[in-house]
């Protein structure tokens, strides 16, 4: 069919979580208490990160970093869902659903590389003490960092360029509750071999190398804590990295349902339920595992109340 004999799509509808209008309201207060919690603590990991003299330290540096991230992927996809549950219309226009692509693709990206470098961190810190602030020293942090804006903001421009030359017409409904890559891809006219192609082996790129970086740092990690000879030893040093094993676990093991399972009718609608989960529910969880098992953070969070002026003149 010839472009010239389509109309152009220049908005799309977003069906959300679910369409049962019966659950618009309950769901709505529910992600409203969600997205509540994930900007307050995120917010609370970021300003106690920033304003303690005792927290300034690389993985502090890197946790801060986590908490901007989680913060700002959420809120590039929670205003629009509550939104949506108080509107009969659920419409996102064009170039809205491309900036919103685009920035919760820039911040996924930065979350799975950001947990690759946390992993490192806790290696040498467990298994190169001595060495640690020389080998992660603040210029290596700050470069750290930046490689890691740098690649997400280089492999977003590379795949939302190819999603948005895409041809969309006729049908505009999205099956999603956010404008994410493949559900739009159904709705183009174009061939879509090649973008789908690009995502594939992009996502999978980055998955793997990052989870390389986690089970090696990991492993050494676990080595070094086996050889430590007292029990008190041993257990200080497992409290050290036990917060971030369990994020890294939770959000991989979320990506890997998504990533492995066999793409279908129905592995849609599991997609989106996986989707809530690691664009909501880990943003809300990550800073209470770090908040709640970290007594640095408890310690940190209690000198704040105590003396909040005085901390916000130590910046």
């Amino acid at each position: 069919m010839a472009s010239g004999n389509l109309t152009r799509v220049t908005e799309f509808i977003l069906m959300g979580v679910s369409d049962l209008p019966e659950l618009q309201i309950p769901l709505f207060f529910v992600f409203l208490v969600i997205y509540g919690m994930t900007v307050a603590g995120n917010l609370g990991i970021i300003t106690l990160t920033s304003v303690d003299s005792r927290l300034q330290t690389p993985m502090y540096f890197f946790l801060r970093h986590l908490a901007i991230i989680n913060f700002s992927s959420s809120t590039i996809i929670a205003p629009k869902m509550l939104t949506n549950f108080l509107v009969k219309e659920k419409i996102i226009f064009y170039y809205e659903c491309a900036t919103q692509m685009g920035g919760f693709l820039f911040f996924i990206i930065d979350e799975v590389c950001m947990l690759a470098v946390m992993a490192y961190d806790r290696y040498v810190a467990i298994c190169n003490p001595l060495l640690y602030m020389v080998v992660v020293s603040p210029q290596i942090c700050l470069l750290l960092v930046s490689l890691v804006y740098s690649y997400s903001f280089t492999i977003t421009n590379v795949v939302a360029s190819y999603v948005f030359s895409m041809f969309y017409c006729s049908s505009n409904v999205i099956n999603h509750f956010y404008c994410d890559t493949v559900p739009l891809l159904e709705l183009s006219c174009s061939d879509t071999y090649l973008p789908k192609t690009i995502i594939f082996v992009f996502s999978g790129v980055t998955l793997v190398l990052s989870m390389l970086t986690v089970l090696v740092s990991y492993s050494n990690i676990i080595l070094s804590i086996l050889r430590i000879r007292s029990a008190e030893g041993r257990k200080k040093a497992f409290s050290t990295c036990a917060s971030h094993m369990m994020v890294v676990t939770v959000f991989y093991g979320t990506l890997l349902f998504m990533y492995l399972q066999p793409k279908s009718d129905s592995s849609l609608n599991s997609d989106k339920m996986a989707s809530v989960f690691y664009t909501l529910v880990i943003p809300m969880l990550n800073p209470m595992i770090y908040s709640l098992r970290n007594k640095d953070v408890k310690a940190a969070f209690k000198r704040f109340l105590s003396k909040p002026c005085n901390s916000f003149k130590s910046m």
